[in-house]
């Protein structure tokens, strides 16, 4: 094991499972030959629903020494079409055979009635949304038997009929629910920028003991936007937010994000390492592969 498992309390009765990375393909036969060497392992859900090929071998393998957490990109917890409940049963399903830590999905919606834009698309923050999101949030933890937890997701426009902002329309959606939050810092980073306001803030004002799990990633620069691309190293300024969520949270399980132009699996491995440079306030070796870091420092102004 590369990391060993940090104590600290348990959130929603989930576990800290300290560090880990998405399962990704170009990795499996390094994983298989080699071992882990890390905490935990992500999948996305999809992936794996109804596959039971080579992808589905390896997911085995490594969840029978590694913890192992489900996180989907279509359950369109914010959508207006009904929830589908074909799409819940085999989640469930998965959920059965694997065993996962938890299931985590996005604030947002991909698509209503028969289309699907493949986008994890914003809604409107405002009370409307906050009592049809609540709603659907306990159907699927009641349809699951366990939490869901929710990231929060990286957005380029905004609702001109919000009327709080997202770290408050998470924070009240957790309280009233009991539903968990992945706190992805990336994210928080690309949308400060985006939209003009203060990162830190953000993250001050969740409620930390509702915050399971976080993601690090980085970023593209396009222009005056900030791209969620995955696809770079973690800019120092995201490493910064991964200090404070830490600190705030008392410490909770991260994972690293990287899923275009992946790297190989030790070099995954080294910027995993940074976690824990972040986490003791280290951030010269954060710097060295920084890509856009402090390129677009946030605005001073609270969300």
């Amino acid at each position: 094991m590369r990391g060993i498992l940090r104590e600290a309390r348990p959130r929603l009765g989930l576990p800290h499972l300290g560090l880990g990375v998405g399962l990704r393909p170009p990795h499996y036969a390094h994983i298989l030959e080699h071992g882990p060497q890390v905490d935990w392992f992500e999948i996305i859900s999809e992936n794996f629903i109804d596959n039971h090929g080579y992808a589905r071998h390896v997911l085995e393998q490594v969840a029978a020494q590694l913890p192992i957490v489900m996180h989907g990109v279509s359950l369109s917890i914010g959508s207006s079409a009904p929830l589908s409940l074909a799409y819940l049963r085999k989640l469930r399903q998965l959920a059965a055979e694997i065993r996962p830590a938890w299931i985590s999905d996005h604030l947002c919606w991909t698509g209503t009635a028969l289309l699907n834009s493949h986008d994890l698309l914003p809604l409107p923050l405002d009370e409307a949304s906050l009592r049809h999101v609540g709603a659907r949030v306990r159907q699927v933890q009641e349809f699951l038997g366990r939490p869901l937890i929710l990231e929060n997701p990286s957005t380029y426009v905004e609702f001109a009929r919000s009327s709080m902002p997202e770290w408050e329309f998470l924070g009240r959606l957790a309280e009233d629910t009991g539903c968990g939050l992945l706190l992805d810092v990336n994210n928080v980073h690309v949308s400060a920028h985006n939209h003009g306001y203060d990162a830190a803030a953000y993250i001050r004002q969740l409620p930390h003991d509702h915050i399971v799990q976080l993601h690090v990633a980085g970023p593209t620069v396009s222009g005056d936007v900030l791209i969620d691309t995955h696809d770079a190293p973690v800019p120092a300024a995201v490493w910064r937010l991964y200090a404070l969520a830490q600190r705030l949270t008392g410490g909770v399980s991260a994972l690293l994000e990287w899923d275009a132009d992946i790297p190989p699996y030790p070099q995954l491995l080294l910027e995993l390492d940074k976690a824990r440079a972040a986490e003791r306030g280290e951030f010269a070796d954060a710097q060295a592969d920084a890509g856009t870091a402090d390129l677009h420092p946030e605005a001073a102004h609270a969300p």
